[in-house]
Order: C-alpha cells, then sequence, then structure tokens
C-alpha cells in the first residue's frame, strides 16, 4: 500500500515503507471528532478543542502529502501552515486563551489582539516548519516531537487544565515511533508536518506557550543553521555514511553539528538530540509551572 524507499543510513540500503503518517492523521482526526460527537470533551459557543486540533492536523498531513506527492519548495510550503492557524485564532477568542507569555529573564509580555493576528499564525508557521526539517535517521522524526508532547501534557496536568485526550494521539504515534526506531516504518512528510502541528496547535489550545517556545529551542537551532548556510554559502547540509558511522566535515544543521569530525552511528545522533530535546523539555515545564 505504502512506497517503499532505500533507508540510507544502513548496509546494503534496504527499502522501507515510506508516508506512515498518514495513518496518524487519520487516527487521530478520527479519535477528535469522535471525542466530540460523542460529548465527552464539551465546547464553549460552539467552539471545542478537540475539534479545532483535528482541523489543523487534517490540513497539516494534507500539507506533507502533498510535499511527499509533488516535492514542494521551502518558499511555497513554509507559509502553507497559516491556513491553520486560522481556527486556533478563532478558538483564542472565544475560550479566550491568556494574550501574553511570561519569558524567562524578559518577564510578561502583552501581545494584546495581536497575539490573535500575528502571534499565532508565527508559532504555527515557525514550529511546523522546524519540525519537519530536523528528520532523516530513524526515530529523529517520532522520539523527538514524542517527548515535545509529553512535556506539553504535563505543563497543562500541573498548570490544572487536564487535556488528556491527548493521550490517544500520543499513544499512537509513540507505537510509530517505535517502528520508526526499528527501521521498519518512515513517517514522511505527511507525518513530520502533522506531528509539527500537533505540537503547535495543542501548544496553543493548552495555552502552554511560554514551555512551547523554550522546547522548540533545539528545532530552532537547526532551522537556524539550515537557512543561513542556504542564504548565505548556497550549500545544503549533508551526513556521510560510510556503512556503519556517520560523520560530516562542516556545520550546517544540528545533525552535522553533532556529527562534525566526530564518527557516530545513527542511533548514537539520534539518542544526544533527543536528549537535547528532552533537556529543553524538561526546563520548558520548570518555566511553564514556576
Amino acid at each position: 500500500m505504502f512506497p517503499r524507499v532505500p533507508d540510507q543510513h544502513k548496509e546494503g540500503k534496504p527499502l522501507v515503507p515510506n508516508g506512515l503518517g498518514v495513518i496518524y492523521v487519520l487516527f487521530t482526526t478520527v479519535y477528535l471528532f469522535a471525542l466530540y460527537f460523542l460529548g465527552i470533551v464539551k465546547g464553549v459557543n460552539g467552539v471545542s478543542a478537540p475539534l479545532t486540533l483535528a482541523a489543523c492536523i487534517l490540513f497539516g498531513g494534507f500539507m506533507g502529502l502533498l510535499d511527499d506527492w509533488m516535492d514542494l519548495k521551502w518558499r511555497h510550503k513554509a507559509f502553507m501552515p497559516l491556513i491553520a492557524a486560522l481556527p486556533l485564532m478563532y478558538l483564542a477568542q472565544e475560550f479566550p486563551l491568556r494574550t501574553s507569555i511570561m519569558l524567562p529573564l524578559l518577564g510578561t509580555i502583552e501581545f494584546s489582539s495581536a497575539y490573535y493576528f500575528v502571534l499565532i499564525p508565527l508559532i504555527v508557521m515557525i514550529v511546523t516548519n522546524a519540525v519537519n526539517q530536523l528528520g532523516g535517521l530513524n526515530g529523529l522524526e517520532t522520539v523527538c516531537p514524542a517527548i515535545i508532547i509529553i512535556g506539553l501534557l504535563s505543563m497543562s496536568e500541573l498548570l490544572g487544565q487536564p487535556y488528556t485526550f491527548m493521550l490517544g494521539p500520543l499513544l499512537f504515534w509513540l507505537v510509530l515511533a517505535v517502528l520508526n526506531v526499528q527501521g521498519k516504518i518512515f513517517v514522511g512528510n505527511t507525518g513530520s508536518f502533522a506531528i509539527g502541528m500537533t505540537i503547535a496547535s495543542f501548544a496553543i489550545v493548552a495555552d502552554v506557550k511560554a514551555g512551547l517556545l523554550v522546547s522548540v529551542l533545539p528545532y530552532v537551532v537547526n532551522s537556524s543553521l539550515i537557512l543561513l548556510t542556504v542564504f548565505f554559502i548556497r550549500k545544503r547540509a549533508s551526513v556521510k555514511f560510510d556503512g556503519k558511522k556517520l560523520i560530516s566535515d562542516h556545520r550546517r544543521s544540528l545533525i552535522t553539528l553533532i556529527t562534525y569530525k566526530r564518527p557516530l552511528t545513527e542511533r548514537q545522533v539520534v539518542a544526544v538530540i533527543s536528549l537535547l530535546v528532552a533537556v529543553f523539555t524538561f526546563l520548558a515545564v520548570l518555566v511553564e509551572v514556576f
């Protein structure tokens, strides 16, 4: 059912089914719609958190599917997530959510109406694209987002705003993560865009924006390195595989920064980046709660 692509960082480059992220999109959408229509999660003024999340994730998956089919250019897909920000903008005004963000050292910043029309679209656009850009290794596209979602759920629970309905999508994503780490499946752009949209939209719905900004810092660093080198050096990041380990001769992304003149196995690189994301997610929980 799914197209097979070579696993570039495995000996012999075995063919692995790609695009399994579409199953996450379908499951999560049906799951969240069911919660609303069965009355398990109520809405406010006709607005429901599960329905809003389902709409955003569905669009994220559709955008990733387009990219898998058509190989969209970055200048096109960079701004496509802005469309998915529309239901979040409406939900944020109806609930209503805080229009301020408390940041370490900077204190509380009040955005007022700019929060709805500027900040929410920026959060969705930046987070979704940043998550999509950090990938290419087995487990990297699945384990790191799962860590952030677990952190966001913890923040919402500690703040007295339980969003337990997100446990279903999280558990399903963890199943895909286990298969992805083992090199049995790839989630593809469909999965990475959908999970990026999940992170961004859930953080807005749960009103844990400060925690989100801290937890995605490794993603922001990776995207910044990639964009700066593309714009100023006109070269892309690449990592060499010698049959057993990965190594790079430049520092144009988070992966190449870690493997710069330092041979590491694929799993070691994924473990280092996952640990980095876990550390920043833990710091994010502390920032959001305390």
